[in-house]
């Protein structure tokens, strides 16, 4: 059940929304795949599913196509907790969908089903309640909702309207795909910066955003653009964060990997909701560092994200994230 229009959200994610088909047969090529299961999906909506785990009353700007995928999109919404009451369908376009190959340990390809454009990226500026993104304690964008019109002209009247208020997250989540060129994305990710005040991205990201693949030089030109808060994400290295006056690295927590696809979004989840806490930033980050290997360790993305007592759990034992899979690796989503 959505919350009350009154409500005051803890998250606010805007962006992609999909329906994950993910073949039930872990190792076999997809035109070999038999069985299949279907999954809410897309990044900014994964976040959202992952803050409302952790208790946090979140919701999710979207758009799906006016079909049977999206009312399953707004039914799975209220089944996992997540405020529906931004999500709108859009005639004439397909709800879109995502198949994977899973080939445990890093081997996980993805193909988009977005054609001739997704309706997520038909998000417009006239659509977006300024007052709900003002007041969210985290308001999330993605890269991708700037990648074409009208999402991008909405994605700049939401930053427009948020203000650069603290704990405004913007997720460098690229994809070439789509995208023209790099320089385009370069361009409009740099001018996204000057509006948020967190930014959270791999190494071949931060380089997309700013030029850099160093984690320390990604976040110092990171912060040199204005953010206050800048995490790089290391892969078996780990992650660094960055403040003006703090650098902190975590490890990344040993996981024996089923599908590594949905971990940077519970990563993204967990952060918001340390991030809420006031948590010290080493805490927060082992914390979502713990709830991207749980995802990891698992088939799916949205109902795969754990909730706080998993994480603590894991945490507290200093165990492993166990799956029934045998390939094991140092995983940081």
């Amino acid at each position: 059940m959505s919350a009350p229009a009154s409500a005051r959200l803890d998250v606010l994610t805007m962006g992609r929304v999909s329906v994950d088909v993910y073949p039930l047969q872990v190792g076999v090529p997809l035109e070999d795949v038999e069985t299949f299961g279907k999954f809410l999906g897309g990044s900014a909506t994964n976040v959202a599913v992952a803050a409302a785990r952790h208790g946090r009353r979140s919701a999710v700007v979207t758009r799906t196509g006016d079909d049977p995928f999206g009312r399953y999109v707004h039914k799975a919404l209220g089944e996992l907790g997540v405020d529906d009451r931004f999500v709108t369908p859009v005639g004439g376009l397909p709800t879109p969908v995502v198949f994977c190959e899973v080939f445990p340990p890093d081997d996980f390809p993805l193909w988009f089903y977005r054609f001739p454009t997704a309706p997520d990226l038909q998000i417009r500026p006239e659509e977006i309640d300024a007052d709900a993104v003002a007041a969210a304690g985290v308001f999330w964008v993605t890269v991708t909702g700037l990648s074409q019109e009208p999402s991008l002209s909405a994605h700049r009247a939401a930053l427009e309207a948020r203000g650069r208020a603290p704990l405004t997250v913007l997720d460098l989540d690229y994809r070439p795909m789509f995208w023209p060129d790099v320089e385009t994305a370069r361009e409009r990710v740099q001018e996204a910066l000057a509006s948020v005040t967190v930014a959270v991205g791999n190494r071949e990201e931060c380089e997309v955003a700013v030029g850099e693949t160093d984690p320390d030089a990604a976040a110092e030109a990171l912060l040199a653009r204005g953010v206050s808060l800048a995490i790089v994400k290391q892969g078996p290295r780990g992650v660094l964060a960055r403040t003006a006056d703090e650098r902190v690295v975590v490890p990344p927590h040993p996981v024996e990997v089923v599908n590594g696809l949905g971990a940077g979004d519970a990563f993204g989840g967990a952060l918001c909701h340390g991030l809420l806490a006031g948590w010290p930033l080493e805490r927060v980050l082992r914390f979502a560092n713990v709830a991207g290997a749980i995802v990891a360790s698992r088939l799916e993305c949205s109902t795969a994200m754990p909730t706080t007592a998993e994480v603590e759990e894991l945490l507290a034992s200093g165990a492993r994230a166990v799956s029934t899979d045998r390939s094991t690796m140092e995983v940081a989503p």
